[in-house]
């Protein structure tokens, strides 16, 4: 996800059309799950928001950190980004490294989506490492591969997720989707580094959306990899969730892959807390069975939960933003974009949303 921006149609989308009537089923009778059920938040902005020292407060209203109050509420799975050279210290190596152990030394796992970039990546943009621009193709393919051992030589990492959102590949110009050759062995490159160094990491590949993204794990069926992740944003990328159901089950039955929602997020309000502009701020970008109220954000991720519960092979869902509160102050004009669809309120009070996680 990269935060105030739309995505782009992906290339040679294939348009879904099949609509059933019928809900999300409530009750899960047999589901083949691979593994845990990954019940996942994206803390990202973790170290910015403790560096802040605003004060966050459990369902109780009882000051705690994020990160034990998420745990008290079954979270078991922590997604970080990585960066390769940030323009400051945060999502770089260091930073994560740290964070990642002190994760694990909670007992949770660790989900890390490594950009291969020193910034956002996303469907709009997949920017090179500013140290890797000039470089040779073979050289870059040897990159990403020292890069990835390196990763998983320092962290214990339970779920690598290679590029964020790549419906239009990685590491452009070199890796973009109509590169398809250089995409392939760009991803073979992490794939096999990871099998080498920490055959214990699951592999994700990460597409945002579902259109077209059976077209495009076509074009993967020979990478060596474990699980599908999908975005699911309802005003990117659809508010019909029985469409949404019927598009996670026909991906899932295709490939024979556990598959995850990789991101979501839903608002409580479509207020504001600072004075930058929110991603989300009018009713026609919700689903209308589920308004922006403390309820509605709980029982949207309620549904969601039950969805992918039922889905053949579904392996989970991660929370994106969760954590992405107004930090920086209410006159902040450089703040959170997101803090309406945070799991926390404007008075910093976990809302109801975190106790899905059960």
């Amino acid at each position: 996800m990269k935060a105030e921006s739309h995505y782009l149609i992906p290339i040679l989308a294939v348009i879904f059309s099949c609509f059933f009537a019928c809900k999300p089923k409530e009750k899960v009778d047999e589901i083949l799950v691979q593994t845990e059920f990954i019940k996942a938040i994206d803390l990202s902005f973790l170290p910015q928001v403790r560096a802040s020292n605003v004060v966050v407060k459990n369902r109780e209203g009882l000051a705690e950190d994020m990160l034990f109050t998420l745990k008290k509420n079954g979270v078991n799975t922590v997604r970080l980004r990585l960066w390769v050279e940030p323009s400051d210290v945060h999502s770089g190596f260091k930073e994560v490294k740290s964070l990642v152990s002190e994760i694990k030394s909670l007992g949770l796992k660790i989900w890390l989506t490594v950009h291969y970039s020193d910034t956002w990546a996303d469907p709009g943009a997949q920017t090179k490492p500013s140290a890797w621009k000039d470089l040779s193709f073979e050289v870059l393919k040897d990159s990403v591969s020292v890069y990835t051992q390196k990763i998983v030589t320092e962290m214990d990492i339970d779920y690598f997720q290679i590029g964020n959102e790549i419906n239009n590949g990685m590491l452009w110009p070199d890796g973009s989707y109509l590169q398809e050759a250089n995409l392939l062995a760009l991803l073979g490159s992490a794939s096999k580094a990871l099998r080498t160094h920490s055959p214990k990491t699951k592999i994700m590949i990460h597409y945002a959306g579902q259109t077209g993204a059976s077209y495009f794990f076509q074009k993967l069926v020979n990478l060596d990899y474990d699980i599908i992740g999908l975005s699911y944003y309802p005003t990117w990328h659809g508010r019909n969730l029985d469409t949404l159901e019927f598009q996670l089950a026909a991906i899932s039955n295709e490939f024979k892959k556990p598959i995850v929602i990789a991101e979501t997020s839903y608002p409580f309000t479509l207020g504001w807390n600072d004075w930058t502009n929110n991603v989300l701020g009018d009713t026609s970008q919700l689903i209308p069975a589920y308004p922006a109220t403390p309820q509605g954000q709980k029982d949207f991720l309620i549904a969601l939960f039950n969805m992918v519960k039922i889905t053949p092979n579904g392996l989970g869902f991660c929370y994106w933003g969760g954590e992405w509160i107004s930090f920086k102050g209410a006159t902040s004009k450089e703040g959170s974009s997101y803090e309406n669809q945070a799991l926390w309120d404007f008075e910093g009070k976990a809302l109801p949303a975190i106790e899905v996680f059960k």
